[in-house]
């Protein structure tokens, strides 16, 4: 069994007269047949125009998805005309450090030129030395014009001694005439059962209250001192600005240690009976300024 294909047209005009326009226009079959027995296997209808439409569409796709896969894809890096994108980025790199190369070597150029120059003698006509100076003025002048008089250094030793000796009294005359600006946190709330003393050597007061009861910092400072006397029992130091150091003594814990930065209000210890000085669970409070014991009952109320 054998099959032909055989295309007929569809056009009762001939050929000859037809133009191109038409003939494009005009309606084939594209007919399968068994060369046997004549029997149709496959009928297509088509124009030349559909036809050529068709192609051109697949081929313009086809070039289409070529070009993308070029652009798009490592492949195109196989393609001559095409370079690496790590490439590229190297070879401007590699621009940018010849070309800072090159103005460096002009630079190192210029200034062997200008040391052969100086080394020869052979100084340029707008060197230092052939520059005038900017002003007129006459330094030593003005050196000596601005030296103290007489008149000055008595005025400044006046002043001097006044300041130093104002500063010294004013120590000495009022120990806490510089803390009235403070404002001191009550260390704990109680009764006060032996107030300051200082003629009997009692340079604190003794705050009475429940035992187990926190102790605060009176202002901000730093601990420097948490130890443990026969006398004293558990005691704590801190030194606040302006000079100013509290103390607590007789506590049954000490919650902070040298070194230790604590701001006002903040727990650094809990009441207790620690110490062969302490009769009950209370806290000694000591304050001291410039070196001298002041009453806190002066500043604080408990």
């Amino acid at each position: 069994m054998e099959v032909g294909i055989f295309a007929v047209q569809m056009s009762d005009e001939p050929l000859q007269k037809r133009t191109l326009s038409e003939q494009l226009r005009d309606r084939y079959r594209l007919v399968i047949l068994n060369d046997s027995s004549f029997e149709e296997k496959f009928v297509l209808k088509l124009k030349p125009l559909s036809l050529f439409i068709l192609i051109g569409s697949v081929f313009l796709l086809f070039i289409i998805l070529v070009i993308s896969v070029i652009a798009f894809t490592p492949l195109r890096e196989y393609i001559p005309g095409y370079a690496d994108v790590k490439m590229r980025r190297s070879v401007i790199e590699l621009a940018a450090k010849c070309d800072s190369m090159e103005t460096e070597l002009s630079l190192k150029s210029l200034y062997m030129e200008n040391l052969k120059n100086v080394i020869d003698g052979k100084l340029p006509a707008d060197s230092v030395e052939s520059k005038k100076p900017v002003n007129n003025l006459k330094y030593k002048e003005l050196i000596n014009s601005n030296k103290p008089n007489k008149q000055d250094s008595m005025l400044r030793v006046e002043v001097e001694s006044q300041e130093s000796t104002g500063l010294s009294g004013g120590e000495h005359k009022s120990a806490n005439s510089g803390i009235s600006s403070f404002f001191f946190f009550c260390p704990l709330k109680g009764t006060v059962s032996n107030s300051f003393k200082s003629s009997a050597e009692h340079f604190g007061v003794d705050i009475v209250s429940k035992e187990n009861e926190a102790i605060k910092a009176t202002l901000d400072g730093t601990v420097i001192s948490a130890a443990w006397t026969i006398e004293t029992g558990y005691t704590l130091e801190i030194q606040h600005s302006n000079n100013i150091v509290s103390v607590y003594k007789h506590c049954s814990t000490l919650m902070k240690k040298p070194g230790n930065f604590v701001k006002a209000g903040e727990v650094v210890g809990i009441v207790g009976n620690s110490g062969e000085q302490s009769t009950g669970p209370h806290l000694h409070f000591e304050l001291w300024y410039n070196g001298i014991p002041i009453d806190p009952q002066d500043y604080m109320l408990f």
